[in-house]
């Protein structure tokens, strides 16, 4: 096994220990490299006053529909369990905000669930996403520049939860996508894409 191969399989066996709690584990990794390495980097290409104006991530919300729930109401369990193992922090269910009659959808029912990550675990997952989940999709060539939504925030797409080192494949019930929000400080679509791509964001060229 090469000298690379084997620095992979060390960064998935900590994140699947870390992130289930086996072992006590401080990520310092990416926040140092925001401060050593991203902000002065962004302080110099914008050319900001202050320091203090470097955008910065706010939060990471990660959210997983469920909309077999309707009729499956223990699939709401199976989906909260492989949430809470990729993101390392209990989830909430999220319930319709009407009834459509039509999808035998009433008002109250559960339909999903999501997550939301700050501080450390923002940035241990975010960490674990760039480095370990998104190369192990399949003919992965990096993810679309385009899916900002103009204030700064960008939304990533993902297919299945299989890429996450935490999930098992003979443990889940079905394969379920989810949409993870990296919500910045950014004033701009600009100023975000520079900065999640600093801190490591595989786009696809252009």
């Amino acid at each position: 096994m090469t000298a690379n191969r084997l620095g992979f399989a060390n960064i998935v066996e900590r994140f699947k220990t870390s992130s289930l709690g086996k072992e006590v584990y401080t990520l310092a990794r990416l926040k140092d490299k925001f401060n050593s390495e991203v902000a002065p980097a962004m302080l110099q290409k914008f050319s900001y006053k202050n320091v203090m104006q470097v955008p910065k991530m706010e939060k990471v919300v990660i959210n997983m529909g469920v909309g077999e729930a309707v009729g499956n109401p223990k699939t709401m369990d199976a989906a909260v369990t492989d949430l809470t193992k990729i993101a390392g922090q209990k989830p909430v269910v999220t319930r319709a905000k009407k009834s459509i009659a039509a999808f035998k959808l009433r008002e109250g029912m559960p339909i999903g669930t999501k997550v939301t990550l700050r501080g450390d675990r923002m940035y241990e997952f975010i960490d674990k996403l760039f480095s370990v989940a998104l190369p192990r999709v399949r003919d992965f060539r990096g993810v679309s520049a385009k899916a900002f939504d103009g204030r700064g925030n960008y939304t990533l797409g993902l297919k299945e939860q299989l890429i996450f080192p935490e999930i098992e494949y003979d443990k889940i019930d079905k394969l379920r996508g989810m949409d993870v929000v990296f919500v910045t400080t950014a004033k701009s679509d600009e100023e975000a894409r520079e900065l999640l791509k600093l801190m490591g964001m595989p786009f696809r060229e252009q």
